[in-house]
């Protein structure tokens, strides 16, 4: 009887480990790249940001070559919020 008790008390607790890691493995997939969207739909992982001036999405360091300002994250803002 004692026997009986101990082998469910072990299965038990091996099936509870064999949930806990499954769950663990799928908290470590790797994120999608482009998966991270923000408010206005601009891809951060591509390096876009919103420019409120363009009224779209850009690349800082192709709309500072484009536009003739510094490759700075302060000359992009003060760019795109309208600010020069």
């Amino acid at each position: 009887m004692k026997k009986n008790i101990l082998i469910e008390a072990l299965l038990g607790a091996f099936i509870l480990l064999g949930v806990t890691a499954c769950a663990s493995i799928k908290s470590l997939e790797p994120k999608l790249v482009g998966n991270d969207r923000d408010s206005h739909g601009c891809i951060g992982s591509a390096g876009y940001q919103w420019c409120k001036r363009q009224n779209k999405c850009e690349r800082s360091w192709e709309l500072a070559a484009e536009k003739g300002f510094a490759n700075t994250p302060e000359a992009f803002n003060a760019y795109c919020s309208g600010v020069e």
